[in-house]
């Protein structure tokens, strides 16, 4: 039997614009496309996939759980209040809808959140400080977003992660894959080299020290396997970027190797492409949603870099991320870098379990490094990024900028906030 199209939470509008189009049953509108279904109804692509994901996503779970219709309009009512002579449900209804049909799946314990969470390792940055601000590194299930001036090492943390993320399981790493979905054009294949190389190097010497207990694991980790390990996609504007994520789940389930999506920017297209903010909020929203439910379901790690802008108010201007306010609510964490007196700063600005903090950090010729030492895992290269009298390329002032500045010593708060700190104290390009 198959579901009516009114039994939807959708819009009264759409309701009518359907019935006016000759659509009564769910079959009548799946196969169809967006632009099919926007030029059939008159509204835009945009609006069109949200329909269509409302539609696939309630017969999906009507089939996975065997649900007859009718008992599944019931719920819908009786979760909000409404009867079943064709009243619209709202939008409690298709929550209970969802917890009916897949209630064995949703009472999970407290406890046992947390054991699945400590099984979960965390992908490493490769700078120890950074790690241990955010509890390990960066954490899978959840989505973090990396916020920053341009050239701050928005990009190079994403692909440094990239890179990462496919640490075997034996040094204490996912062992996986990773998605870079790329809107602004930022990604520099040699780049990944360099950072899947210096990453190579370092399991190589592990291996060569002894220190590893699984060998043929280790003999595996090329810098060939490493970028075959990054599958990228690129988007030329938000349609695309709504439709792709819209696949992804088609995607993992044919990878599900990947530990790691990265969307590098998210803002990009959101802040030139619209005139409707209300629209655009929606999408955003919708957009959240979808990856932090597929960061939940297939246990992986979802990164977002977002682009600053000026906010003024009472006489002073103030560096913010973009968006707006109510996209601050959309990630679970939220870390801003930024320059100061020609040192790159990481500020871990809001986190559910790890309090505010601040710590310095370098781009290396072999990626996301720490401040202040000499790391191993940078090897010969390192050496290659030396001049002719044998100074480093990279600047020295960065070693200067972090003495007297103790393991436990922080910025204080409005000189290490990005958001607090007036413009004329802002960040150093």
């Amino acid at each position: 039997m198959q579901r009516d199209l009114h039994s939807y939470p959708i819009p009264p509008s759409y309701r009518t614009k359907l019935k006016a189009a000759g659509f009564s049953a769910i079959s009548d509108v799946v196969e169809l496309k967006p632009s099919e279904l926007s030029k059939e109804l008159g509204i835009s692509k945009e609006d069109a996939l949200e329909l269509l994901r409302t539609f696939k996503s309630g017969r999906n779970s009507a089939e996975q759980h065997d649900q007859p219709v009718s008992s599944t309009t019931s719920c819908q009512a009786a979760s909000s209040g409404t009867s079943t002579s064709g009243e619209t449900p709202s939008q409690t209804g298709v929550c209970s809808t969802a917890w009916c049909n897949d209630k064995s799946q949703r009472t999970v314990t407290a406890f046992e959140m947390l054991r699945q969470d400590q099984s979960k390792p965390p992908i490493i940055t490769f700078c120890e400080e950074l790690d241990d601000m955010l509890g390990g590194g960066v954490p899978m299930g959840k989505i973090t977003e990396i916020c920053g001036a341009p050239g701050v090492g928005k990009t190079q943390l994403c692909i440094q992660l990239s890179v990462d993320a496919q640490i075997p399981v034996c040094l204490g790493g996912a062992g996986g894959e990773a998605i870079y979905i790329d809107t602004e054009g930022s990604f520099i294949p040699q780049r990944a080299w360099e950072i899947g190389q210096a990453a190579a190097e370092h399991c190589q010497r592990l291996l060569d020290a002894g220190s590893a207990a699984d060998a043929d694991e280790l003999k595996a980790v090329t810098v060939e396997k490493i970028l075959s390990g990054i599958h990228y996609f690129r988007c030329h504007n938000h349609v695309e970027l709504l439709a792709l994520v819209n696949l992804l789940p088609d995607f993992l389930s044919q990878h599900n190797a990947v530990k790691l999506i990265v969307v590098d920017s998210i803002a990009f297209h959101f802040r030139h492409d619209f005139d409707d903010m209300s629209l655009r909020t929606r999408l955003l929203n919708g957009l959240a949603q979808s990856l932090i439910r597929i960061a939940t379901q297939n246990s992986l790690a979802v990164v977002l870099t977002n682009q600053m802008t000026t906010k003024i108010g009472d006489g002073t201007s103030h560096l913010v991320p973009a968006l707006g306010e109510s996209w601050g609510h959309a990630c679970t964490i939220r870390l801003i870098l930024y320059w100061k007196d020609a040192q790159r700063y990481a500020n871990l600005y809001k986190s559910p379990s790890k309090r505010e903090a601040t710590i310095p950090y370098q781009i290396t010729l072999a990626g996301v490094r720490s401040v202040g030492r000499s790391s191993s895992l940078c090897g010969t290269m390192q050496a290659s990024s030396m001049g002719p009298t044998g100074e480093s390329h990279v600047s020295t002032r960065q070693n200067e900028n972090t003495e007297g500045v103790a393991a436990n010593q922080h910025p204080v708060e409005d000189a290490g906030n990005p958001r607090k700190r007036p413009r004329q104290d802002n960040f150093v390009t």
